[in-house]
């Protein structure tokens, strides 16, 4: 099979790892984004700060920054009534990222980042997964509209719902990503294991670009799902985009427990482990990420990581592994980051 060449395997080519960017919503929150308040509706309302969230992470040293739009299927934006909205705030999102990217000075990625809609497909849900492809191609026909090279499926549990995300993707023309959270026991909350994830979803279109592990709970965590999915297929291209440390809540707000210097760790581990793509999720803000572009930039390699070595050097597991089983609660995620 023939892979038509793209800016994000271009780039790789070129510098072997890439560094993603870091967390939206916590970064918006911080800007004064309100709860229950939709990011996506910022794009339109306050599109300066999310220039600057983009502008921010290509200075900390962001090869791919993700657009603004997580939440942006008609069966997210419906919670805000703007499910009529879909195409004008996915394709704007794409523009203020793109506008940014394109100014660097340097080659950044603008990834569309779709999420999924919240709904359970049929027979546990109402959601068809017909109509799921179609919810999904409407996102990204407005981030395809405005200027993204690459859809970016993320948070994903459902192996359909990748499918189902990755089919729209190829029907929009678009060449795609995607990414499962590993956050239940070491699975996905709909029993996906890391070492399965390639296989998702590898028959549609060309394929995926890449594959992999964001947000889930916790940087020690997400490295352990690494570890299985490089084992599982040492060849792929693998995404580790893990929340800056363990959450932790202090009063009403949610605290991050990962330092700069933890979360460059986190990327050293990442890159022995095979990682290709490096990033972070929630709770990683722009000083983070510029400490996990130093320790990038300035990498010596070292041995394929342990398990041990993991918990050691970033902290306990908060989860049993997936290989272990067991039950873990399961969380309600509204929001990426």
């Amino acid at each position: 099979m023939t892979v038509t060449a793209n800016p994000l395997t271009d780039l790789l080519a070129e510098k072997g790892v890439l560094l993603a960017d870091g967390a939206t919503g916590t970064n918006l929150f911080a800007m004064g984004l309100e709860a229950g308040e939709a990011p996506e509706i910022w794009n339109e309302q306050h599109p300066e700060r999310i220039t600057k969230l983009h502008q921010d992470f290509v200075d900390a040293g962001a090869d791919i920054i993700l657009t603004n739009t997580f939440g942006g299927t008609r069966h997210r934006l419906k919670l805000h009534h703007a499910q009529d909205r879909v195409h004008s705030l996915n394709k704007t999102a794409a523009e203020i990222a793109r506008a940014v990217a394109d100014k660097a000075g340097r080659k950044v990625i603008v990834a569309g980042s779709v999420g999924p809609t919240g709904e359970l497909l049929v027979p546990l849900g109402a959601l068809t997964y017909e109509d799921a492809v179609a919810a999904f191609a409407e996102q990204i026909e407005g981030l395809k509209a405005g200027g993204v090279d690459v859809a970016w499926i993320e948070t994903m549990s459902s192996p359909e719902e990748i499918r189902a995300a990755a089919e729209a993707a190829v029907k929009v023309g678009l060449p795609y990503t995607y990414t499962g959270s590993f956050d239940t026991a070491g699975k996905t909350m709909m029993g996906l294991h890391p070492k399965d994830l390639h296989g998702v979803a590898k028959d549609v279109g060309e394929g995926p670009l890449a594959t992999g592990a964001n947000c889930g709970v916790g940087a020690s965590d997400i490295l352990s799902s690494l570890l299985d999915m490089t084992e599982a297929d040492p060849t792929a291209t693998v995404i580790v985009k893990g929340n800056c440390g363990i959450p932790e809540y202090r009063g009403a707000e949610i605290y991050y427990s990962g330092t700069p210097p933890l979360m460059a760790d986190y990327a050293r581990l990442a890159r022995d482990a095979g990682a290709k793509i490096i990033g972070g999720c929630c709770g990683t803000s722009c000083n983070h990420l510029a400490a996990m572009r130093e320790a990038l930039d300035n990498y010596t390699p070292g041995p394929r990581p342990t398990l041990e070595t993991i918990i050691e050097r970033i902290g306990p597991l908060r989860n049993k592994t997936a290989n272990e089983g067991g039950a873990a609660p399961v969380r309600e995620r509204r929001r990426r980051g």
